[in-house]
């Protein structure tokens, strides 16, 4: 297959982009390399397979417009491209809007002529749900930040398209993804840095905040999975193990072998709650269900942070 992957430089981008050619693909990565952290993090992300025969990257702001040559005989797209995070939404909605939906208005019009396409991927969140997101595909969409307003509106925007151009889309909702190469700001590789380090970590709330965790390969197996999916079907795409974010510390400690310092901080605005996927639509439609444990995923993900030490 040929296809396009979007946020190419990024944690899942990259490791998709991975799989995709070890499976024989070819692959068109795109990013533009947003300054929500260094350039150099996601250069690294894409040297294993830069050189790749089968990849071509291409650095383009999707909110720009997508040129025709980069869509050219696309068959699978996964738009994986957007900003994230929570905290930084409220202060910054513009880029919110302008990388989460009008980036996926642009790629929606781009992919509307492309008759080869076969399936669009649209990675969404949990956080569409809101603070409490535990459950099926059927809990209520309350976003409780700009951040899953932005998701959401991206979702219902490929809903569209398919209803009114036939445009074959399936959204997966990423439910807290973790492993080598997770984001700087993301909240096990802050934990991970501190302890090693032996510096305090920043807990905001009570440690109560109880996650579902999926681990980067099985993230990345159900994202391929879902391009058999039919059309117009929405998937929630977690690792089922549910934690606190204090047991986690706990586990963390016992793998590194140190103490974890921690600071009691206010709760930050929008913060979730309760995240859990209820991941049985996926394994009736596909077949998927995750196989990486918490305590294999978190070890594999410290020896990476301990090698960039």
């Amino acid at each position: 297959m040929h296809c396009l992957v979007t946020g190419a430089a990024g944690f899942i981008g990259s490791h998709l982009c991975e799989r995709l050619l070890a499976d024989g693909h070819a692959v068109t990565g795109v990013d533009c390399f947003t300054d929500y952290y260094p350039r150099t993090i996601k250069e690294r992300n894409l040297a294993g397979f830069r050189d790749h025969q089968h990849f071509r990257f291409r650095e383009l702001d999707l909110s720009e417009g997508i040129p025709a040559e980069v869509v050219k005989g696309a068959e699978w797209v996964f738009h994986l491209a957007a900003m994230a995070g929570l905290t930084r939404s409220w202060l910054d909605f513009d880029s919110y809007n302008r990388h989460n939906l009008t980036a996926t208005h642009r790629l929606l019009e781009a992919l509307k002529v492309v008759p080869t396409l076969k399936k669009l991927i649209y990675a969404s969140t949990s956080s569409v749900y809101g603070k409490y997101a535990s459950g099926d595909e059927s809990l209520p969409t309350r976003p409780s930040s700009p951040y899953g307003i932005t998701k959401l509106a991206a979702e219902q925007l490929c809903r569209v398209y398919g209803d009114e151009f036939g445009l074959p889309c399936v959204v997966l909702r990423y439910f807290s993804v973790y492993g080598p190469r997770q984001r700087p700001e993301m909240g096990y590789h802050l934990f991970i840095n501190a302890i090693l380090k032996g510096k305090p970590i920043t807990l905001t709330g009570d440690g109560l905040q109880v996650r579902g965790n999926t681990y980067i390969a099985d993230c990345v197996e159900a994202t391929v999975r879902a391009t058999q999916a039919t059309p117009g079907e929405t998937f929630n795409l977690g690792g089922g193990e549910l934690v606190t974010v204090l047991e986690v510390f706990k586990k963390l400690e016992k793998i590194i072998g140190k103490p974890a310092l921690i600071e009691k901080h206010p709760p930050r605005k929008g913060d979730q709650l309760a995240t859990g996927a209820d991941v049985s639509k996926l394994l009736r439609h596909l077949g998927w269900k995750p196989t990486t444990s918490l305590a294999e995923g978190l070890a594999k993900q410290v020896e990476w942070q301990k090698s960039l030490l």
